[in-house]
């Protein structure tokens, strides 16, 4: 099942429900368009970067990471002593993006969202908001490591798409 488009009013109430740490995860998420997982994977030292590179689970490429100074503020107030995001059970593991995902379902329910809201409707949003800015389809692209610049065209286009659907 394909996640849906979220716009921002429903966005802030789901946000605003989750739990403080899957919060500031989500907030990351919008803010750099990374994939919750290698969200979940910071590392505490990386913080201390202004920059910072991971190599993103999924397709094995390199990325660069700016954060705001507030951003990097609020992960730095609640970061483990290995992983930003501890796991509930042992601290040497980050916390799993199913417990994410749960989180953000739970609170979908709560408000009685018929939508199809998950973690990765955070990157839809995150490439809608940077094509409005922009109006630059290859800065999107570049921006979710995409190959394909259909399944960009997709994401950036994702609230469009989802006004004809409805």
């Amino acid at each position: 099942m394909k996640t849906d488009f979220i716009d921002n009013d429903i966005m802030a109430h789901v946000l605003y429900a989750l739990t403080y740490e899957n919060r500031i995860a989500c907030k990351v998420c919008l803010e750099t368009g990374l994939r919750i997982g290698d969200v979940l994977a910071f590392k505490t030292a990386d913080l201390k970067k202004k920059t910072f590179t991971i190599t993103e689970q999924k397709t094995k490429k390199k990325r660069v990471i700016r954060l705001t100074k507030k951003l990097k503020d609020e992960l730095n107030a609640i970061a483990g002593s290995y992983y930003v995001f501890e796991g509930r059970t042992d601290p040497q593991k980050h916390r799993t993006r199913q417990a994410v995902y749960s989180d953000i379902k739970r609170a979908c329910r709560a408000f009685r969202i018929k939508e199809n809201f998950s973690v990765h409707s955070l990157r839809k949003a995150y490439a809608v908001d940077l094509y409005k800015k922009t109006g630059d389809l290859k800065k999107v692209r570049d921006a979710l490591n995409h190959d394909n610049e259909l399944t960009t065209l997709l994401y950036a286009l994702a609230d469009e798409l989802s006004k004809k659907k409805g």
